[in-house]
């Protein structure tokens, strides 16, 4: 046992021992009457703990009605000893861990008497008149909603410090799951109380039925959770799969041709701040810096006689170079919800006036098409690892602008000729780090599990 544990068992005992002690100060007789109530509360909190819900080791059980039914009715001492008890007998029963055992045992002895000294300074215990029936059972409901709170937050406490599970996330997916349920369930006991004051034992019950109903909306709400959990996973799974093959794609095209692939990213690199620019939402800057980081992906079905040409190509293998769009659009089509991004890179070579590789009319063209169409321009003309013979940033300007309205789309013309004149935007093509930064493979895998939402 390490030193931290210790302290963790000295503060639950220091906690049980108050408990103790304020549960004994307090008792008295006329608490413990009618046995038969204490003994069915007993019974109730037992019984509900063999339908406990179990998350991330963290219980959610029925038997927190019938407390919050010995906190109201009866006092502090028999809602501790029923809390204790039920929370021993269910660690025997089940096996649990010593460590979790112990916690249970001192929280389901703590929380109740807590509770039950709220409600002995508000009305004190047992029935109660007709006319303080419905505070009373307001008073009920309140109880139910402190100690459950203060039930989850020294559960959730002792996970943290023992077990190094954060509480914030339990709370934000475990508390906050159970909480419709948990609130429809601490309405249906606070009724209970009520009708206690008219029919007596006999109303207890109803517990019963109260049990039932919150451990089958707990547990439908727990299964939800953990069914989304289980989906997540497994998009997460399938995302970093098939986006982790596209990754795979551009690292071999790097390899087999470091031009191509960092000429890829210098044009998403430059597409997502043009796409800014023109104030397209977040979403759509994503997905337009995928499509411009995959633009040349079908590439792959060009023979090294034509990857690495340095003539002029003849009219069978301009044919095949005018395939890659295509090639490279059918790739990431396959990927689900990945069309959107095909559709772009489909697109990328055409022109707003209609002679593009497949003649599209300019309306049709997505806007990440267009985008990426001045980018893709620009950085084969100034890469000086292009196979070309780089110009100046002057000269390529002067071309963009000379193109525009032909080729090119003028307004994003100007919006990306003032981003490169501000020096805004650049991309180090000698820079592998540069490389590697567009790719942003975990951030990409992230980006895939969202939903996807298409370009105009």
């Amino acid at each position: 046992m390490t030193n931290r544990q210790g302290l963790i068992l000295a503060a639950q005992a220091v906690v049980l021992i108050l408990a103790m002690t304020a549960a004994i100060v307090a008792n008295q007789a006329a608490d413990w009457d009618p046995i038969e109530l204490v003994l069915l509360l007993f019974v109730l909190a037992v019984g509900s703990d063999m339908l406990t819900v179990e998350v991330r080791s963290v219980r959610v059980s029925g038997a927190f009605l019938a407390l919050v039914l010995a906190m109201a009715l009866l006092g502090p001492a028999p809602a501790a000893v029923i809390g204790g008890l039920s929370a021993l007998i269910d660690a025997i029963v089940a096996r649990r861990r010593w460590d979790g055992a112990i916690n249970n045992v001192v929280t389901w002895a703590t929380f109740p008497v807590v509770g039950a000294l709220l409600m002995g300074a508000t009305f004190g215990h047992g029935p109660v008149p007709s006319a303080d029936a419905l505070p009373f059972a307001a008073a009920v409901f309140a109880t139910f909603v402190v100690t459950n709170l203060l039930n989850f937050v020294m559960v959730a406490s002792f996970q943290a410090a023992w077990h190094g599970i954060s509480f914030w996330n339990n709370a934000r997916t475990i508390f906050s799951t159970v909480i419709p349920s948990e609130f429809a369930t601490g309405l249906l006991t606070a009724a209970v109380a009520f009708s206690y004051g008219r029919i007596g034992v006999g109303a207890v019950g109803l517990a019963g039925v109260v049990i039932f109903v919150f451990q089958y909306l707990v547990r439908a709400g727990v299964q939800a959770f953990e069914r989304g959990e289980e989906l997540s996973q497994r998009t997460r799974e399938l995302a970093s799969l098939q986006v982790g093959l596209l990754s795979t794609v551009m690292q071999t095209l790097s390899m087999r041709d470091p031009m191509t692939a960092r000429h890829s990213a210098a044009v998403a690199r430059y597409a997502r701040e043009v796409a800014r620019t023109l104030g397209v939402s977040e979403r759509e800057q994503d997905l337009i810096h995928t499509a411009a980081l995959l633009h040349d992906i079908g590439k792959f079905i060009f023979p090294d006689s034509i990857l690495f040409a340095e003539r002029k190509l003849t009219d069978e293998e301009w044919g095949i170079v005018k395939m890659h769009p295509e090639q490279g659009a059918r790739l990431v089509r396959r990927i689900e919800g990945y069309g959107p991004v095909a559709d772009i890179i489909f697109a990328h070579h055409e022109r707003v006036d209609g002679n593009g590789y497949y003649r599209m009319a300019a309306q049709d063209v997505p806007l990440g098409s267009r985008i990426i169409a001045v980018a893709d321009t620009y950085d084969v003309m100034t890469a000086r690892d292009s196979y070309r013979r780089p110009v100046s940033r002057e000269a390529a300007i002067m071309e963009l602008r000379r193109v525009s309205g032909s080729q090119l789309d003028g307004e994003i013309v100007e919006t990306f000729v003032e981003l490169v004149e501000s020096g805004r935007v650049a991309f180090h093509h000698a820079d592998e780090a540069d490389f590697e930064k567009e790719l942003a493979f975990e951030r990409r895998v992230e980006d895939y599990a969202r939903p996807r939402v298409a370009v105009a």
